[in-house]
């Protein structure tokens, strides 16, 4: 049996090989296709009826695109990359894009050597990332998560924390003393990153004094996290509120209280950062300050990013807001101080 072409397939639906081509190729979703849904439905019916399939390195030859999108994610584990990987799977899915991850590895190395029509970059603080990325948005579209950087050739998607972090410190120091802080072990630098300046500023708003025993830092993974979480949770002292600078440590800490059969919220109460999709869905669902409809908003533009790509780069940027969930309540509320948001 022959394999089914285009023309196969415009025949079987009744219309021209350019409106196949247009259809499969995903290029109907604007305004002023001129091919209606119905015309969309039965051409992609027909495909699925001949057994059609796309010849991928042709096309990229003929239209200069791989309908491929790269996800650098530095650590895949991470609840929040997570997040990311399963949002862009669902928002690609009637795109015909096919994501590609690059997971736990240095895109400064391996970009130069790859290929998709656009490339999201979620690590870029480094010195000389900057003018690196400058130079790789010449022959590649990218996407950069970034609280500093400026577009300069490339879009950059921010999701400002402004005053929710103080509402998760406030929320924790109104109804405890002893609030410990699970944090990275880079965290305890001067001056200090804003996660971990928040946890700071929050004690002292209080009037509560900084106790260095109720500060547990980790180097790496969530496992790191865990045993450090373990710790804080066996001293002699513990703590009675954990403010978590992920949510991937906020999680492993829930994990390591009910390890060692310590009640979420009653004995110990956990806030993270990240408002990640495991963290809401986990039990006790995590409270946690982060942006709302981010990891949608990410993969959409990804995918707008990836169809549109001449477009000028632009700020994208996500306003945070704290969620009260059943790690620090029995009556959580949806959310707290909301923040504007800002497009650019």
């Amino acid at each position: 049996m022959n394999r089914p072409t285009i023309k196969t397939v415009a025949a079987e639906a009744g219309v021209s090989t350019a409106t196949v081509s247009y259809v499969l190729a995903g290029r109907t979703r604007g305004q002023g296709s001129g091919i209606s849904n119905e015309t969309s439905r039965r051409v992609h019916e027909a495909a699925v009826r001949l057994g059609y399939r796309a010849n991928q390195a042709a096309r990229a030859i003929r239209t200069g695109r791989s309908n491929l999108m790269m996800l650098s994610l530095t650590m895949l584990s991470d609840p929040w990359s997570l997040s990311v990987s399963r949002a862009v799977g669902g928002a690609v899915a009637s795109a015909g894009i096919t994501p590609m991850i690059l997971a736990d590895t240095d895109w400064r190395l391996a970009i130069p050597r790859q290929s998709a029509d656009v490339i999201f970059i979620d690590d870029a603080g480094r010195p000389g990332d900057a003018e690196l990325l400058a130079e790789l948005s010449r022959t590649n579209t990218l996407v950069v998560f970034s609280e500093t950087l400026e577009p300069d050739g490339y879009d950059v998607i921010r999701s400002l924390s402004g005053s929710s972090l103080d509402a998760a410190m406030d929320h924790l120091t109104a109804e405890h003393t002893r609030v410990a802080c699970l944090t990275p072990a880079g965290s305890l630098r001067t001056p200090a990153p804003i996660r971990y300046q928040a946890y700071l500023d929050g004690l002292e708003r209080a009037g509560q004094p900084f106790r260095p025993e109720l500060v547990a830092t980790f180097d790496g993974d969530e496992l790191n996290a865990y045993q450090a979480a373990v710790e804080l949770l066996s001293s002699p002292e513990p703590p009675t509120a954990i403010y978590a600078t992920s949510d991937f440590a906020a999680i492993a800490a829930i994990h390591a209280a009910q390890r060692l059969r310590l009640a979420v919220p009653d004995d110990v109460a956990v806030v993270g950062v990240g408002n990640t999709i495991q963290g809401e869905a986990m039990a006790p669902s995590l409270t946690s300050t982060g942006p709302v409809g981010f990891f949608s908003g990410l993969a959409d533009f990804l995918v707008e990013r990836a169809q549109d790509p001449d477009s000028p780069p632009r700020i994208l940027e996500f306003p945070w807001q704290l969620l009260l969930r059943d790690s620090t309540t029995h009556h959580p509320q949806d959310l707290l101080y909301p923040e504007r948001e800002v497009m650019k």
